[in-house]
């Protein structure tokens, strides 16, 4: 329960923090209105966090880059076409934006920006009660037009007005939904889930990048699950990463398999347990939680029915890993982070084949140079794939990858395995076989590192001279 006394008291303290009340004087003397907007004051009411400080005002974006520039070190404008101006004041960022009523014009990707004029006006034009308060400063009065404390109380998102309308205006609002809904762990009001199911498919007007930045967020929460369920639930999910509520694969009575899509589900959650708990301080992993969410998508498109009642997904590890690369490149992200969701997701099974018969140190070397530098992420992926309801099997798939990890670490200790490598350089290659750069040298390499993936370290000598009985044979 939200306890209003405490919310308050956070409030004074905010208003009367030193950045707050030299950013609110310049303002009142240039006789200008100055308020404390959205997650601010949302946060400070419930204890959460306050993060960057978000101030709105009736002054334009000329006059505010004139007003903190002579209160802050840096300023930038970046954001002027939309009304924001940022500044670092006396250490930390704040971003200071005119009165505004922001829409899309139903055509293009890109909001059309009105400035206005009245505090009220600009907040109800926000996203959900809970960000639709301000704090005015320096007079310290709070102004929710639309509830947002009781909805706060509540822990209700609700918009400040008709949801069809709020969502119109700005569509990717409807994915904020289900990232606050996971952020806050608040319920989202039937009327604005069922506006949200009625207007999915106008998240088309917003671009891929904006639409990957809310993925991130929520991935980056403390329960992604929550809002993924809403996403997938109202359909707004299939409108840009179709693959996950394709989980949810159609069972008739002869053929029996694991629920995929609550299974994956399930595994994002315990790779977050397990991520939390092998790096607490770490930032969220969104390319590991990604790869939880992900791992199985390639089963809609592997799936056979086999004779007896059996089902199986051959190569869907395979497959997945190219269905996600695909998928992530359509929303613009990164290259590395196409390259690790897609290669955790490739190696996602290798480790059952280790769960079913021990592996020779060869095999072992092999999992860690396949893995390389995401190593550390595919146990966590692994062992947070194990979701079976039947104890005995857990536990000895618990046991088994215990070992693999002790097994890893033994002969990493023995052989540096984080970096495997030949024992003779290029350049070394070269001068024994007595050839210049080419593919040779390549075709040398790469046997010299199955000699040392297959038999650990045997010494410069004896490489040298396998290179050359292999380079006597291949002639």
């Amino acid at each position: 329960m939200l306890n209003m006394v405490d919310g308050v008291a956070r409030l004074a303290a905010l208003a009367a923090s030193p950045v707050v009340v030299r950013v609110a004087d310049a303002f009142a003397a240039a006789g200008f209105e100055l308020a404390i907007v959205g997650g601010p004051v949302r946060d400070a009411l419930i204890g959460r966090p306050t993060h960057d400080l978000d101030f709105a005002t009736n002054a334009r974006p000329d006059d505010i880059l004139r007003i903190v520039t002579p209160i802050s070190t840096a300023q930038w404008d970046i954001g002027r076409a939309f009304g924001t101006i940022g500044a670092r004041v006396q250490g930390e960022q704040v971003e200071i934006t005119t009165y505004r009523a922001d829409n899309y014009d139903g055509a293009t990707r890109k909001p059309v920006v009105a400035f206005g004029d009245v505090l009220d006006d600009d907040l109800v034009r926000r996203d959900f009660t809970v960000n639709a308060m301000a704090l005015r400063v320096p007079e310290r009065a709070l102004v929710d037009p639309s509830g947002g404390v009781e909805d706060l109380v509540a822990g209700v998102l609700r918009t400040p007005i008709d949801p069809r309308v709020s969502f119109g205006d700005d569509p990717l609002r409807m994915l904020r939904a289900a990232r606050f809904s996971s952020q806050l762990g608040f319920a989202v009001a039937p009327e604005t889930s069922e506006a949200i199911a009625g207007l999915t498919a106008t998240l088309a007007i917003v671009s891929p990048e904006r639409v990957q930045g809310e993925l991130v967020r929520l991935l980056a929460s403390d329960d992604p699950v929550r809002g993924i369920r809403l996403l997938v639930e109202t359909g707004l999910l299939a409108e840009f990463l179709p693959e996950v509520p394709a989980l949810r694969l159609e069972v008739d009575e002869h053929h029996h398999h694991k629920d995929v899509y609550e299974h994956s589900l399930t595994v994002l959650r315990q790779a977050i347990a397990l991520e939390r708990s092998r790096h607490p301080d770490a930032e969220p992993d969104v390319p590991l939680r990604l790869a939880a969410l992900l791992h199985d998508i390639g089963k809609p498109a592997t799936r056979r029915l086999e004779p007896g009642g059996g089902v199986t997904f051959h190569h869907h590890d395979v497959k997945g890993a190219r269905l996600a690369r695909a998928r992530l490149r359509d929303l613009r992200f990164d290259s590395d982070t196409m390259t690790v969701v897609a290669r955790l997701i490739e190696l996602h099974l290798r480790f059952f084949g280790y769960a079913e018969g021990a592996w020779t140190d060869s095999a072992v070397r092999r999992y860690v140079r396949d893995a390389g530098e995401e190593l550390e992420r595919l146990h966590i992926l692994t062992r947070a794939d194990v979701t079976t309801r039947n104890k005995r099997k857990a536990a000895r798939l618990a046991a088994a990858y215990d070992d693999i990890e002790a097994r890893i670490s033994q002969l990493a200790a023995q052989e540096e395995l984080d970096a495997i490598r030949p024992e003779l350089d290029g350049n070394r290659i070269q001068e024994v076989l007595g050839i210049g750069p080419g593919r040779e040298v390549g075709e040398a390499y790469r046997y010299l590192l199955e000699v040392r993936l297959d038999e650990g370290v045997i010494g410069a000598d004896a490489a040298e001279q396998r290179l050359l009985e292999w380079w006597a044979a291949r002639s």
